[in-house]
């Protein structure tokens, strides 16, 4: 999973076929990250993800229940209630994991021997002592965090609650599993295809500048439109393969794994 998620970051921050650190493909990344920076090159930045992952994962189920409820009192369709519970729960993540994810992708664009980089916490302090806690420091590419939490859960709760209320449930439980499993794996994978954009603005935004010292990338939707501009279309979805491959499946347990221990405390408590 980590060794995905940092191939994703690697992808994002190159900049161009001719950038000197450009990967070929998923495999050659792979490849390319063993023999430069060995086995444990895969596992740079694991710290904050694990810090970060227990609360980020609390905050995005507890929140969606809560607004949930507050938009009861609301005369909505229950479509677009889950689809803007969901938004709200992803805006309240990216607050709580926007600092982890500037560390995050910091230790994993450093091109270093695992043995030779910094650690998490004298990296946070570095960040903090030179740039500050503010958007240019601990909390820089806030607003790409945003649009990438927010957008993701909207359309995975708002797809995956939505759909699930179309298809008929299954009295076979295996198959109601199967029902659960394939809804999540689709609200999973379409989400991811639709916030990646945010997710690369964010990654060039946290990463390392293209010009040392000059800041290129500050804003989120013109970090995009840079992109979009110098690159193309198709940079706007680099990544996109280990994802998917994280998420579509990562997504779907997420979802049964909460619906059924929810389940199991209001039978049990």
């Amino acid at each position: 999973m980590l060794s995905k998620l940092k191939v994703i970051y690697k992808f994002q921050i190159q900049r161009c076929a001719t950038d000197p650190n450009s990967y070929k493909s998923l495999g050659d990344s792979f490849r390319t990250i063993f023999r430069i920076e060995g086995l444990f090159g895969f596992y740079k930045g694991i710290l904050p993800p694990i810090l970060a992952e227990t609360p980020k994962r609390a905050v995005k189920f507890f929140t969606f229940e809560q607004y949930k409820k507050l938009l009861g009192y609301v005369s909505l369709s229950p479509a677009l209630t889950f689809a803007i519970a969901g938004l709200g729960s992803g805006l309240t993540e990216a607050i709580v994991v926007n600092p982890f994810e500037v560390v995050k992708v910091g230790l994993q664009a450093n091109r270093n021997k695992f043995t030779e980089q910094p650690s998490t916490m004298s990296y946070a302090r570095h960040i903090i002592k030179k740039e500050g806690l503010g958007l240019q420091g601990l909390n820089k590419g806030f607003t790409a965090t945003l649009g990438r939490h927010g957008v993701f859960n909207m359309v995975y709760f708002g797809f995956y609650y939505n759909v699930k209320n179309i298809i008929p449930v299954n009295k076979d439980p295996t198959l109601e599993f199967l029902r659960k499993f394939g809804i999540g794996l689709l609200s999973g994978t379409i989400a991811s295809v639709i916030n990646i954009p945010f997710d690369v603005a964010k990654s060039r935004i946290q990463g390392p500048q293209p010009v040392p010292g000059e800041i290129k990338y500050r804003t989120c939707f013109k970090t995009m439109a840079t992109v979009y501009q110098e690159e193309g279309i198709l940079a706007l979805y680099k990544g996109l393969l280990p994802k998917i491959m994280r998420l579509g499946p990562g997504g779907a347990v997420m979802l049964l794994v909460y619906e059924y221990t929810y389940t199991w405390l209001q039978e049990n408590l």
